[in-house]
């Protein structure tokens, strides 16, 4: 039985790192509704290895990851299990919003870090620089895309207030997480995301990458 720790809470426009064993389950949860989180994860052993939007996507065949789907690294290794999702919906496409693209979408003269700059903030400890951060997986962020034309659009999240994914970690990883500063994302709301980390008893049985191929 995992042992669960109180939840904590990364304030508006912010973000935090955390250190999860292998077996570990992280818990992000929206306590008031319709406000995104990006995360991004590194591998403790070897922070070359992240998690990968790419092979995720690739080895699930679809754009909307949910409850049974694997999250993998950039060397196809999974990194996270989830577990459970109350909500259904999360991003693995686009980019952190980031003090530039404030600028450029929102025309502000001086553009806020966004979570570009909050998750490298977070990071700083371990190493990892601004340019090291990749494409987050944007919890509870609603994008909606078009089949024909290939347009997207972002959409107030559908996540309501008490929403939660549970990920199970599935190697040792340095984790980072954010309460969103882009006002599209979070219907131009800003609020805090709360998180919680259940501690396991090491990874899960038959946790392995996609089969091998020798063409």
């Amino acid at each position: 039985m995992s042992e669960a720790a109180t939840a904590e809470r990364i304030a508006p426009c912010s973000g935090r790192a955390v250190e999860l064993a292998a077996g570990d389950v992280l818990v992000v949860i929206d306590p008031m509704g319709q406000q995104v989180s990006d995360l991004t994860a590194f591998s403790k052993e070897d922070m070359a290895e992240y998690l990968s939007s790419g092979r995720s996507i690739d080895y699930a065949s679809k754009l909307w990851l949910s409850t049974g789907d694997v999250l993998y690294s950039n060397r196809s290794r999974p990194m996270f299990t989830i577990l459970e999702d109350t909500c259904g919906r999360h991003d693995f496409t686009l980019t952190p919003c980031s003090k530039r693209m404030f600028e450029l979408l929102y025309g502000e003269a001086e553009g806020r870090p966004g979570c570009e700059g909050n998750l490298a903030s977070a990071l700083a400890p371990y190493g990892i620089g601004i340019d090291r951060v990749p494409i987050a997986f944007n919890i509870f962020m609603n994008v909606s895309v078009d089949g024909t034309t290939g347009n997207v659009a972002v959409l107030p999240p559908l996540s309501k207030a008490g929403d939660f994914i549970r990920l199970r970690a599935e190697m040792p990883l340095v984790v980072a997480m954010t309460a969103c500063s882009a006002g599209q994302s979070n219907n131009f709301s800003y609020k805090p995301i709360d998180f919680r980390v259940e501690k396991g008893s090491g990874p899960a049985p038959g946790a392995i990458g996609p089969p091998a191929t020798d063409c």
